[in-house]
C-alpha cells in the first residue's frame, strides 16, 4: 500500500514539472509558426495528451479486457470536460475565442457523439472503419482550419525568417523541449495508473469502475496537468484546444484501435456512461459559447455532475 502512494505521489510531481515544460514549449512553436493555440493544442496537444489512452485501450483490447478498454475512452472524455476545462476554469475563467466555437468545438463535440452511438451499436470491423473515415475527415477540417491565407511577400519574409539560424535553432528547441515534456507525462501517467491500478485492485474495485475512473483519470492526467499549467501562465487558447483535440482523438482514434482489435468480439458498455459523456460534452460546448467563456461557477456545475453521477453510471 505503501508503495503505491509512493507511486501516486511521485507521479503527480513528475505531470506537474512536464506539463509546465510542454506547454512552454508548444506555446513558444505556436508563435515561431503564427498558427492560433486552439488548433495547435487541438492537434499536437490533443494527440500528445491522448496517447496514454489509446495505449492503454490498445494493451487492454489485445488481452482481452474490452470493458478497461471502453470504459477508458469514455472516461477519459468525460474527465478531460470534467476536470481537464473545468479545474483551470477554477484557476481562472477560461476565455474561449470565438474562432474555435464556430470550428474546433462543433467538430470534437460531432465526434464525441459519433464515438457513443458506435459504441452503443458495439465497437467491431465495421465501426472501426466508421470511426477511421471519421477521424480523417475531422483532421483534414482542423487543417483547412489552421492554414492562413497570406500575401506572397509576407510569406516569403516569414519562411526567411524561420530559416534564419537563430529562429531555426529555436524552434528547434523548443520542439524538442515539448517532445520531452510529452515522453516525461506518458513515464507520469503510467506509474499513476500502476499505483492507482494497485490501489484499486486491494480495495475490491470492479474492472468498470476501474475503467471509468481510476485508469481514466490516471490516462487523462496529462492533459489536465498541462491545462492546469496553461491557465497559470493564461494561455486560455491552449486549454480549450487540449479538451476539444484530447476528445477527438480519443473517440475516433481510440474507437478505431479498440474496433479493429476486439474484431468481431463487439467491445461496448453500459448506456448510462455513455449519457453521461454526451451530456458534458454538449454543456461544455454551450458554457463556452455563453459569454465565449467558461466562469467558475459553469466549472463548478461540471465537477458536481462529474462526483455525482459518475458512481451510478460506473457501478
Amino acid at each position: 500500500m505503501t508503495a503505491e502512494i509512493v507511486g501516486l505521489l511521485a507521479s503527480l510531481a513528475l505531470l506537474t514539472m512536464a506539463g509546465d515544460q510542454f506547454v512552454i514549449g508548444i506555446a513558444r512553436v505556436a508563435a515561431a509558426f503564427d498558427v492560433r493555440l486552439t488548433v495547435v493544442g487541438a492537434v499536437i496537444g490533443g494527440l500528445g495528451t491522448s496517447l496514454p489512452e489509446l495505449i492503454v485501450s490498445g494493451v487492454a483490447t489485445a488481452r482481452g479486457d474490452t470493458p478497461i478498454a471502453v470504459g477508458n475512452l469514455v472516461g477519459s472524455i468525460i474527465a478531460n470536460v470534467c476536470l481537464g476545462l473545468a479545474l483551470p476554469a477554477l484557476v481562472a475563467p477560461v476565455g474561449v475565442d470565438s474562432r474555435a466555437l464556430r470550428r474546433e468545438a462543433p467538430l470534437s463535440v460531432a465526434s464525441v457523439l459519433v464515438f457513443a452511438v458506435l459504441v452503443h451499436a458495439g465497437l467491431g470491423r465495421v465501426e472501426a472503419i466508421v470511426a477511421t473515415v471519421a477521424l480523417v475527415a475531422a483532421l483534414v477540417g482542423l487543417l483547412v482550419i489552421a492554414r492562413r491565407v497570406r500575401g506572397p511577400d509576407e510569406l516569403a519574409l516569414e519562411v526567411e525568417d524561420f530559416f534564419e539560424p537563430r529562429t531555426h535553432r529555436a524552434v528547434g528547441r523548443e520542439t524538442a523541449r515539448g517532445l520531452l515534456s510529452m515522453a516525461v507525462m506518458l513515464a507520469g501517467a503510467e506509474l499513476l495508473v500502476r499505483s492507482a491500478s494497485g490501489l484499486s485492485e486491494r480495495a475490491g474495485l470492479g474492472q468498470g469502475f476501474v475503467g471509468l475512473t481510476v485508469v481514466a483519470i490516471g490516462t487523462s492526467a496529462p492533459l489536465i496537468a498541462s491545462s492546469i499549467q496553461a491557465a497559470r501562465r493564461g494561455d486560455h487558447d491552449l486549454v480549450v484546444g487540449n479538451m476539444l483535440g484530447g476528445n477527438l482523438f480519443i473517440g475516433l482514434a481510440g474507437g478505431a484501435i479498440v474496433g479493429f482489435m476486439a474484431g468481431r468480439s463487439a467491445a461496448t458498455i453500459g448506456v448510462g456512461p455513455l449519457v453521461l459523456m454526451a451530456a458534458v460534452t454538449t454543456a461544455s460546448w454551450g458554457f463556452m459559447g455563453r459569454g465565449s467563456r467558461v466562469t467558475r461557477w459553469e466549472a463548478a456545475i461540471l465537477l458536481v455532475a462529474y462526483a455525482g453521477a459518475l458512481p451510478f453510471v460506473s457501478g
